[in-house]
């Protein structure tokens, strides 16, 4: 039991003494980002909705697509991170108009209106977020050290530990969350500065 135990304990030792010697490959990632392209569908569903008029369902796009610098050493492989391309932003909007509305009449161009207005506020989440994300990206990838595989085989699972290691990273996790207050805060902007005055003259 003993020996099975120093045995053990060696190759904790060795493990960590091998991924130190990749330290000294680490690189300073460069980031690029860009927002996917978005398109918009308006739909209206066959049951009266929950909600009074018109919604619209938004798909965040969040991919981290990275490369990374392979140095081979003695006992194995140094994987350091290189670059990462962020394709962060909406990838569509799904604009839901009650039933009651019958297209292009003036209620539904005026829901339509309406719901268009929380789209660009969604694409202001973005657009005016680049900064923060860009600095969350590089914070986070900066803090990341190369890993250490030990046969070329395995240096496919080192990329993809890598990459999971920067989706889980605090500094994107704080990101995502920032990007969804901002939504919620300027959506609901937009819901109590509308008086509901356009919608009301299509029936006066």
């Amino acid at each position: 039991m003993l020996k099975k135990y120093l045995f053990l304990v060696f190759c904790f030792l060795s493990s960590r003494v091998l991924a130190d010697d990749c330290l000294s490959y680490k690189l300073t990632p460069t980031i690029s980002v860009k927002s996917p392209s978005w398109s918009k569908s308006v739909v209206q569903p066959l049951h009266s909705m929950d909600i009074l008029h018109g919604e619209v369902i938004a798909t965040l796009v969040d991919s981290y697509e990275i490369t990374t610098d392979i140095t081979s050493i003695e006992d194995g492989f140094c994987v350091a991170l290189k670059d990462i391309n962020v394709n962060l932003g909406y990838s569509d909007f799904l604009v839901q108009i009650d039933i009651s509305h019958k297209p292009n009449t003036c209620s539904y161009n005026a829901i339509l209106q309406h719901e268009d207005s929380h789209i660009r506020a969604y694409l202001s989440v973005i657009d005016d977020n680049q900064d923060l994300i860009k600095k969350s990206v590089q914070s986070a990838a900066d803090s990341i050290t190369p890993i250490f595989v030990k046969n070329e085989s395995d240096i496919e699972s080192g990329i993809d530990e890598l990459n999971n290691i920067l989706q889980s990273h605090p500094d994107i996790v704080l990101l995502k969350q920032q990007i969804k207050a901002d939504e919620e805060i300027r959506n609901k902007y937009i819901d109590l500065n509308d008086t509901g005055e356009t919608l009301r003259k299509c029936f006066y």
